[in-house]
């Protein structure tokens, strides 16, 4: 057994030639010499030799590996599980050492399958778990066992808190000494941490049993506060993964998960979690950035949706009588002075945290926001110590304008996005914000937003000096974020953006800058946005309506909306997701853990800005899916805007009625204006809104050529078939209304020939009664003449003469009655075509110009009145 052992260890092909014969022989050894414990443990050494990979024999990459495949070959029998774990109650401290170490190898190359074959072997998890409790050696294998074992394996999980691992684990890491402790204690929170990932049950089962009370003590720096070994560096980062695990309350499938997740956070806090937290986030620089970083995620978790957690934060102070300070003035000034990106993004996390659904908190900080004197702005940094918290993040928002470098502008601004998030109190309070000019030859004070336009402005400038780029690139990023949140549902912010009108100039110039990133362009498009949809001014340089119209003249519709798919398809916004949990922490990914932030800071120099981690960071889930639903409220109001016409042309009733006073002829000649004024504007409309077809045509027609087609695409091919459809409708409507007017016109020259015909009658008519006005005249001096001839005559001819007068007056009146009737029809139907005339827009009085001049009317008039 011996030379066999000893010829495994050194040869692949001997361990191949093992695995394929041996295997039989050894286990009947196990079986039937169990008294001999010399044969049993050379037994063991044998199979643990022949499970172990040969590093040290090089040969092909592609060559088969004797030990996995005999790892395989021995994972597949359950029945050698369970001889094994019964060589576990063995006394032999050598053979239960020999077994642990082939379960082990077997757990490590074929894990799922051991798992299975555990759970069917009755007490065999139990047997494991007593080996906790034997010597050092054997408890340290069976705690590497036993971590194996628990991963993602929510039944072994529940057996082994059953069996209470709990109890074994903390006294483990309290025998080791905590934080200070080795690997074991490493081990043990591995183990612990499978134990409450994503499994509510074991959470609340440790939480009413032990408490948290032992894994708080662990965060407890004991000794020296400044000293920390890589080995307890990881060990407190383990013990800070457990306090996460407990604040994510369970699995998503979990009903009680949110219920856990709230009374776990609660629970923490009361046992003063939080004051450890702050210690090692903050007030020990002593820690390395990977404990700080931990530990100030760690808090942002604790007060995320919990307003109770919130309030004590809010209420705590550091450091010690008389220089103590808020602790949120301590995490803003890690924000604003760190030179770490890791610390500072999860120091920004903490404000996120505190923010999120607190207006109450917002509040708070935003009423702190006063100017500080120019005096005071430009004191040391160190004097910051007895700033409030809003002149701390006044002095960081204007820090880096003399030099140019606007990293602390950007931190700051973050933070101050926070503050605005959802909460308009804030937003209006903060737009009343007036900073001082850096010297009082550059002008008066000026409102805040303008500071951060022009601070935005000036980012793009930085990308000229050297090693700026990629900053620039974040600076316009968070700036532009911070105007995104400010101005969304806010008119007067859109309205104090608005008022210096190099504003809008430099946003359009912005967005067709082709040396700007698609992130920029599209969040500067999207901003450009928020002055149409949040417009409430009625000033004509400022209005929506402006606005729109100055997109389509410098940009163009169609690559407005283009900068909205070109930033939807970037890596900032495809590769948004939900925060993810950290990669769980194990040997393997803790070997090289005190170098990783060293890693992260000098990887940032060679990303490009789309890619930086801040960006990533600050782009998360909840900002993209607001980005996504202003853009589709965007679009929508551009179309509506651009489609119809400005409020000054609707029609007014009262400028269709005649004004007193008005004479006929001004006021046809006004109505005739205001119809022309009105068909202009209906052609300016129509070609608004054929241009805007055409657009919205061409984003559907280019939208379709691609396979990955965005969602909208529909909508706005649906759009443009919408408006193309209402243009043709327009198009033959106006085709109607050309032919009717063909027609009325005709019926007017009709009717015009027949007025001409009324009024050469109606002149007949008058000849005639002026002859018989002359025979009556000549009739009455031949009556004169027989009267002074004699009496007899005189009465019949009176008689003659009354009776030839009332037939001529019977006559006359019969013909007048009916002229007058065939006039007043006609002048009805007049009437009624001068009105249609007018609706069309044609001018009555050109066409009626000359008719009558030569009929000699007054002359008729004056004989009438004789």
């Amino acid at each position: 057994m011996t030379e066999l052992q000893a010829v495994v260890a050194e040869s692949k092909a001997a361990q191949l030639a093992f695995g394929a014969m041996g295997f039989p022989v050894i286990m009947g050894v196990l079986k039937e010499e169990r008294d001999d414990v010399e044969m049993v443990r050379g037994a063991l050494e044998t199979f643990v030799s022949a499970l172990t990979p040969l590093d040290h024999v090089k040969g092909p990459k592609n060559e088969v590996q004797p030990a996995l495949m005999n790892t395989d070959l021995l994972s597949r029998e359950a029945e050698s599980i369970s001889l094994l774990l019964s060589l576990l109650a063995e006394e032999d401290f050598y053979v239960r050492y020999y077994t642990l170490q082939i379960l082990t190898a077997l757990l490590t190359n074929s894990l799922n399958r051991l798992q299975e074959a555990i759970l069917t072997i009755p007490r065999g998890i139990t047997r494991l778990m007593d080996m906790l409790m034997d010597r050092e050696v054997i408890r340290n294998e069976a705690l590497l066992l036993l971590t194996y074992l628990t991963r993602e394996a929510e039944e072994i999980q529940k057996i082994v808190v059953f069996e209470g691992a709990f109890e074994k684990i903390f006294s483990i890491i309290k025998e080791e000494g905590g934080s200070e402790g080795g690997v074991v204690v490493q081990d043990c929170l591995e183990l612990l941490n499978n134990l409450l990932r994503n499994n509510g049950s074991n959470q609340i089962l440790l939480r009413e049993t032990m408490g948290f009370d032992p894994l708080i003590s662990i965060l407890r720096l004991r000794g020296s506060g400044y000293s920390f070994t890589q080995q307890k560096t990881i060990n407190l980062l383990s013990a800070l993964e457990t306090i996460n695990l407990l604040m994510m309350g369970g699995s998503e499938a979990d009903p009680g998960k949110d219920s856990n997740k709230l009374t776990n956070k609660t629970v923490l806090v009361q046992k003063k979690a939080l004051d450890h937290l702050l210690i090692l986030g903050i007030e020990n620089q002593w820690a390395p950035v990977a404990v700080r970083c931990a530990a100030l995620r760690c808090i942002s978790e604790m007060i995320a949706a919990h307003p109770t957690n919130c309030d004590i934060l809010a209420s705590k102070v550091l450091g010690e009588e008389p220089q103590v300070e808020p602790a949120l003035n301590s995490i803003l000034r890690i924000i604003l002075r760190t030179p770490s990106m890791q610390e500072f993004l999860a120091a920004d996390l903490v404000f996120k945290s505190f923010c999120e659904k607190n207006p109450d908190g917002q509040t708070m900080l935003a009423s702190t926001l006063i100017p500080q004197p120019q005096s005071m702005s430009r004191a040391p940094l160190e004097e910051d110590v007895n700033m409030s918290f809003g002149s701390m993040l006044l002095r960081g928002l204007t820090l880096g304008e003399s030099d140019g470098d606007l990293e602390a502008c950007c931190r700051a601004a973050s933070v101050l996005s926070h503050i605005l998030k959802d909460n308009m109190p804030c937003r209006e309070r903060v737009l009343l914000i007036e900073l001082e000019a850096p010297a009082p030859s550059l002008g008066a004070a000026e409102p805040l937003m303008h500071r951060m336009v022009r601070y935005l402005a000036l980012a793009s400038s930085m990308k000229n000096k050297d090693g700026k780029s990629a900053t620039a690139g974040y600076v316009q990023l968070i700036i532009l974020k911070l105007l995104v949140t400010w101005l969304a549902y806010c008119p007067s912010a859109v309205h104090c953006f608005l008022d210096s009108r190099p504003h809008l100039t430099y946003l359009l110039e912005l967005v067709s800058n082709p040396s700007a990133t698609v992130c920029i362009k599209g969040l500067a498009a999207i901003l450009l946005g928020e002055c149409v949809i949040y417009n409430k001014s009625t000033d004509s340089g400022k209005d929506a309506f402006t606005i729109v119209d100055s997109i389509s003249q410098k940009v163009g519709l169609t690559a407005y909306f283009l900068k909205f798919d070109e930033m939807q398809k970037s890596f900032l916004f495809s590769s948004a997701k939900p925060t993810q949990p950290h990669k769980p922490l194990t040997r393997s990914t803790t070997a090289s853990m005190s170098e990783i932030e060293d890693i992260d800071e000098n990887d940032l120099s060679d990303k490009k800005s789309e890619d930086h981690p801040i960006l990533s960071s600050m782009f998360d889930a909840h900002f993209v899916d607001f980005i996504k639903s202003l853009e589709a409220n965007i679009r929508e109001n551009i179309v509506d805007v651009y489609s119809r016409p400005k409020s000054e042309v609707a029609v007014v009733p009262a400028e269709l009625e005649q004004k007193n006073g008005e004479s006929d002829k001004d006021y046809v000649n006004r109505l005739k204006a205001f119809v022309e004024k009105q068909c202009s504007e209906i052609q300016k409309l129509l070609g608004r809104n054929a241009t805007l077809a055409e657009d919205l045509a061409n984003i559907g027609g280019s939208g379709s050529s691609q396979p990955e087609q965005r969602g909208s695409g529909a909508s706005d091919r649906f759009q443009a078939e919408t408006l193309r459809r209402d243009l043709q409708e327009a198009s033959q409507r106006i085709e109607i209304l050309k032919a009717e007017k063909i027609e009325i016109e005709s019926e007017t020259s009709m009717y015009r020939n027949l007025a001409a015909k009324m009024e050469s009658d109606l002149k007949s008519l008058s000849d005639a009664y002026n002859s018989l006005e002359q025979a009556n005249f000549h009739l009455e001096k031949e009556v004169k003449a027989l009267k002074s001839g004699g009496s007899s005559v005189s009465a019949d001819v009176e008689a003659i003469k009354a009776e030839a007068r009332e037939e001529a007056q019977k006559e006359s009146e019969a013909e007048l009655n009916d002229l007058l009737v065939c006039l007043g029809q006609e002048q009805s139907k007049v009437e009624k075509l001068s009105a249609r005339l007018l609706e069309l827009g044609e001018d009555v009085d050109k066409l009626l110009e000359g008719i009558g001049d030569d009929m000699g009317l007054p002359e008729d008039g004056e004989e009438e009145e004789d």
